[in-house]
C-alpha cells in the first residue's frame, strides 16, 4: 500500500492556493491526508495508519470513539481503534464507483470525541485490469457494393472495456486479407473504422468473413473479438450526404415529452430507391441516449422521449446515419451534440449526523451538538446554498472551514426547568430564481441538572392542634416541590433539632417520604401552650440541595379541668365551711364568698355559680359571677338557727364541668356573734392565709408560663415575620374567680381566648369551640393596649 500527502510547495499555484485557503480559515484549516489502494484487494487489508498521521494518541483512541464516517451510502473502510490503522471493510470494484478514466477518490470523515475533531482523509482507488473489452454484438454484418471504391470507411463497434488508464482499450487489430485494413479513429473514445484498400470483385468473391479483435494495455494483456460479414453488393455507388458533419443545440433539461428539438436531412444524387433515405441512430450509443431520444426513420425528425435530467447528463452526443434504399444501400454520418441547459429544480438536500440528541443544561456556550452537511445537485447559483436555523432557539450554525459543512453549536446556557426540549428546524436555501428551499428539524432533549433546591408552599407553617390529642397519630403533614425531575427532584423529609428543644422535639416524628409528621404523645395547654421547630426537605441529587420551614405550633385548649375549690375549705380537705351570721343583719349582709379556680382558659375556664339546695330561697341570695352570698332579707325569729347552702360551681366549655361545696350559715344573737368573733378572727386569719398562700402559688405558676410565652413568640417575631405578633394575658377576676383569657395577632387579625368579661365589639371565630374572639384591630388608635 501506498501513503503519500498533498504538499503545498508541488508547484507555485497549489502554494499558493494553500496559502490562501490557510488565511481564509484560520487555525481550523488542516492538511487533507491521502491514501491510495488498489481495487480489488481483499477484506481487511491495511491502507495506512491513519491515528499516526494524523497525530493522535493511540492509547486515547478507544475512549474517544475513533471511527470513520464515509460520504456513501455504503462503508468501504473502517479503522482499528486498537493500533488506528485504516483497513478495507469489502470489496471495492472502482468501476461501480467511479466511472470514466479521471482519478477515483473517496473522502472519509474521521472523528473522534472528547474533545470533537473531524479529519478528512482522501482515498485514492487505483484500477487493475480486471475486465477484458466486449463488443456490444458478437458479430456484424456490412453490404458493400462492388463498385465501392477504395478508402470507403465503415464504422465498426466500439468496444467497451470499465478499466481506466492503461488497462483501458488501446488499440484494435483485423486479421490479414487484401481488402480491408482498420483505422483507429481516437476523440474520447477509440473508434475503429473498417476501410476498403482494394476493390472488391463480387463474381471473384462474395463474402468476406474477418475477425477484429480490441486490445488494452493491462499487464496480462486482454482482448475481444468482433466477427465481421461482409456481403459483395452491386450498383449503388452513392451515398447519403448532411449538410455538415457536427449539429449542435441546447435544450432545458425537463422537457416535456414529445416536444420536437431537431431535424436532420441528408441528400442522395441516386434516382429512385438509391436516393430514398432512412434515418437511424448510431449503434454504438450510450442506452441513456436511446432511452431519452427518438428519431423518425422518415422525416430526420428528433423528439424527447424520455426524461431530461442535467444533473445526471449535461451532454448528449448523437451519432446519426443515413442510409439510402440502394442495392447495396449506401451511409451517410453526422453527429449532433445535445447540450443540456440546467433549470433550478433540485432543492437543497440537508444531512445531520447527530453526535447527540441530548445536551446536559449546564454546556457552556459553543458546545458542538450536531454536524450538518448541505448539497444541491444543480450547479452555478441553483447549486449555491445559503443554511440557518429559523427557530428561535438557543443554538446556531458555525460554518466549518469546508463549504457546506456546519456544526450545530449552543448560543447561550440552558435552563432545564422552564424548556426541556427543542426543535431546531434549519432551513437550506439556493440562489436559483425561483429559489428553493428545504428544511430539517432536529429535536433535542436538555437533561437535567441538580441546580434548584427544594421550595416550600408557604413559609413560616402556623399549625394549630387541640390538646389531648391521640399519641402516635398524624397532627399535620408539610410538603414541598423540587422544578427538578427524577432523583433530582426525590425530596425526603426530617426535623432539625436543636440542643434547647431536645425535650420537646423527642415526641415528634417526620415521614421522610411524604412529610406527615406524627406526635408520640399527647400535649397538654396547661403545661404546654406553643413551641417551635424546623423542618427540612433535601433533594436526592448530587450533591444534594434543602430548604427548611419554620413549623409555628399553638396548642388550643379543651375543656379538660374541673373547677378546683379554694374557699371555703375544711381542715379535712372537702369544700364545707360554716359561717356565722348575727341575726339582727339587714337584707344584702354579705354572708360568705365562694372562691373556686379553672385552669382552662376562655369559656373552659369562666365559672358560675348557683345554688342548688338552700333551706329557705328567700333567705339568701348567691351571685352567679361573683360567688358571693348575701341575706335577702332580715332574720325573723322564726327563722331557723340554721341553714345548709350547697353550691354548684360550673365552668361554660361545650361539656360543662363542675364542683359543689357547702356553707353552713349559724344565725346567732349579737352578744354571741360578738363575743366569738375575736376567737372566729383569729381561725378565720388562718383560713385566710392558706388560700392566700395557695393562691400566691397559683398566680406565680400562671406567670412563669406567660413570661415563657412571651420570650418564646418574641424571638419567633424576629425570626421571622414582623407582621406576626403574640402575646398572652393572664387576668385575675376582681371578684376573686380566677380566669384566663389569650391575646395574639397573625396577619391582620388579632384573636382573645377569653373569659367571663367579654369585649362588647369583640367576634366569635368558627371552629375555635366559641371560647375564640377575633378583636378589631386598635393598633392605630391613641388609647391601643401596647403588647
Amino acid at each position: 500500500m501506498e501513503n503519500e500527502r498533498t504538499s503545498p510547495g508541488r508547484d507555485c499555484f497549489w502554494f499558493a492556493l494553500c496559502l490562501a485557503l490557510f488565511w481564509f480559515v484560520g487555525d481550523q484549516a488542516v492538511a487533507e491526508t491521502r491514501y491510495s489502494v488498489a481495487e480489488e484487494v481483499r477484506d481487511g487489508t491495511i491502507v495506512g495508519n491513519v491515528a499516526k498521521d494524523l497525530g493522535l494518541e493511540i492509547t486515547s483512541l478507544p475512549g474517544r470513539q475513533f471511527r470513520v464516517v464515509s460520504e456513501s451510502e455504503d462503508a468501504y473502510f473502517g479503522v482499528n481503534q486498537d493500533n488506528g490503522d485504516l483497513y478495507v471493510l469489502r470489496k471495492i470494484d472502482r468501476e461501480e464507483l467511479c466511472q470514466g478514466s479521471g482519478v477515483c477518490l473517496m473522502e472519509l470523515k474521521i472523528i473522534v470525541e472528547n474533545p470533537l475533531e473531524i479529519h478528512y482523509v482522501a482515498v485514492e482507488i487505483r484500477d487493475v485490469n480486471d475486465h477484458s473489452p466486449v463488443f456490444p454484438e458478437t458479430e456484424q454484418r456490412f453490404k458493400i457494393g462492388e463498385q465501392t471504391l477504395p478508402g470507403r470507411r465503415f464504422q465498426l463497434h466500439a468496444a467497451r472495456d470499465p478499466d481506466a488508464g492503461s488497462n483501458s482499450i488501446r488499440t484494435y487489430s483485423l486479421t490479414s486479407n487484401e481488402h480491408f485494413e482498420l483505422d483507429i479513429h481516437s476523440d474520447e473514445e477509440k473508434i475503429p473504422f473498417l476501410v476498403l484498400k482494394k476493390p472488391l470483385d463480387r463474381e471473384m468473391r462474395s463474402n468476406h468473413l474477418l475477425y477484429v479483435t480490441a486490445l488494452d494495455g493491462g499487464k496480462p494483456q486482454r482482448s475481444g473479438t468482433l466477427n465481421i460479414s461482409v456481403t459483395v453488393l452491386d450498383s449503388n455507388d452513392n451515398r447519403p450526404k448532411f449538410s455538415q458533419e457536427v449539429y449542435q443545440i441546447e435544450i432545458e433539461e425537463n422537457a416535456p415529452i414529445g416536444i420536437s428539438i431537431f431535424k436532420v436531412n441528408a441528400t442522395d444524387p441516386d434516382e429512385g430507391l438509391n436516393c430514398q433515405l432512412e434515418y437511424s441512430l448510431g449503434k454504438t450509443l450510450k442506452k441513456k441516449v436511446y432511452d431519452n431520444f427518438d428519431l423518425d426513420k422518415i422525416t430526420g425528425e428528433i423528439r424527447v422521449k424520455g426524461g431530461i435530467d442535467y444533473e445526471e447528463n449535461d451532454v448528449y452526443k448523437l451519432d446519426i446515419e443515413a442510409s439510402d434504399k440502394g442495392t447495396p444501400p449506401l451511409t451517410g454520418e453526422c453527429r449532433l451534440v445535445i447540450k443540456i441547459k440546467d433549470l433550478n429544480d433540485n432543492p437543497p438536500e440537508i444531512e445531520i449526523t447527530s453526535l447527540s440528541n441530548t445536551v446536559c443544561e449546564d454546556s457552556k456556550p459553543g458546545t458542538m451538538i450536531s454536524l450538518i452537511s448541505v448539497k444541491d445537485k444543480d450547479s452555478g447559483l441553483n447549486g449555491k446554498v445559503l443554511s440557518s436555523i429559523t427557530s428561535d432557539v438557543p443554538f446556531e450554525l458555525k460554518p466549518s472551514y469546508k463549504e457546506n459543512i456546519y456544526s450545530v453549536v449552543t448560543k447561550t446556557t440552558l435552563d432545564r426547568e422552564n424548556i426541556s426540549h427543542y426543535e431546531i428546524t434549519i432551513k437550506a436555501s439556493d440562489c436559483g430564481e425561483p429559489p428553493l428551499t428545504n428544511f430539517k428539524t432536529l429535536h433535542i432533549k436538555v437533561t437535567d441538572i441538580n441546580d434548584n433546591p427544594p421550595r416550600f408552599l408557604e413559609s413560616p407553617i402556623n399549625v394549630y392542634l387541640t390538646e389531648n390529642n391521640l399519641a402516635g397519630s398524624s397532627i399535620f403533614s408539610v410538603s414541598a416541590t423540587d422544578r427538578d425531575v427524577n432523583a433530582n427532584a426525590a425530596i425526603s423529609y426530617y426535623i432539625m433539632r436543636k440542643e434547647n428543644q431536645k425535650d420537646v422535639l423527642s415526641f415528634l416524628n417526620v415521614n421522610s417520604e411524604n412529610g406527615q409528621i406524627t406526635a408520640l404523645k399527647s400535649f397538654d395547654f396547661e403545661t404546654l401552650k406553643t413551641f417551635q421547630f424546623q423542618v427540612v426537605a433535601s433533594d436526592s441529587g448530587s450533591p444534594s440541595l434543602s430548604s427548611n420551614v419554620t413549623v409555628n405550633v399553638f396548642i388550643l385548649d379543651q375543656n379538660d379541668n374541673a373547677p378546683v375549690i379554694l374557699y371555703p375549705v375544711s381542715s379535712n380537705g372537702s369544700a364545707e365551711g360554716v359561717e356565722e351570721v348575727p341575726r339582727n343583719v339587714n337584707a344584702g349582709h354579705l354572708v360568705t364568698k365562694v372562691r373556686a379556680y379553672d385552669a382552662d382558659i376562655g369559656y373552659n375556664g369562666w365559672l358560675l355559680f348557683s345554688l342548688q339546695e338552700v333551706t329557705d330561697h328567700s333567705l339568701f341570695g348567691l351571685d352567679r359571677y361573683t360567688g358571693q352570698i348575701r341575706t335577702l332579707r332580715s332574720f325573723t325569729e322564726t327563722d331557723e338557727a340554721e341553714h345548709k347552702l350547697l353550691i354548684l360551681v360550673k365552668d361554660n366549655g361545650n361539656v360543662s364541668l363542675s364542683a359543689t361545696a357547702t356553707v353552713i350559715v349559724k344565725v346567732v344573737e349579737p352578744k354571741e356573734a360578738f363575743a366569738a368573733s375575736d376567737v372566729k378572727s383569729s381561725a378565720k386569719d388562718d383560713e385566710e392565709t392558706d388560700v392566700t398562700f395557695y393562691l400566691m402559688i397559683t398566680l406565680g405558676s400562671v406567670s412563669v408560663l406567660f413570661l415563657i410565652s412571651i420570650i418564646v413568640l418574641i424571638a419567633m417575631q424576629c425570626s421571622k415575620s414582623t407582621e406576626y405578633t403574640s402575646k398572652y394575658l393572664q387576668e385575675a377576676n376582681y371578684d376573686g374567680t380566677l380566669c384566663h383569657s389569650i391575646q395574639y395577632r397573625s396577619g391582620d387579625k388579632r384573636y382573645m381566648l377569653v373569659g367571663p368579661r367579654m369585649s362588647v365589639g369583640s367576634t366569635i371565630v368558627p371552629g375555635s369551640h366559641a371560647n375564640t374572639l377575633v378583636l378589631p384591630d386598635r393598633r392605630n388608635t391613641s388609647d391601643e393596649v401596647r403588647e
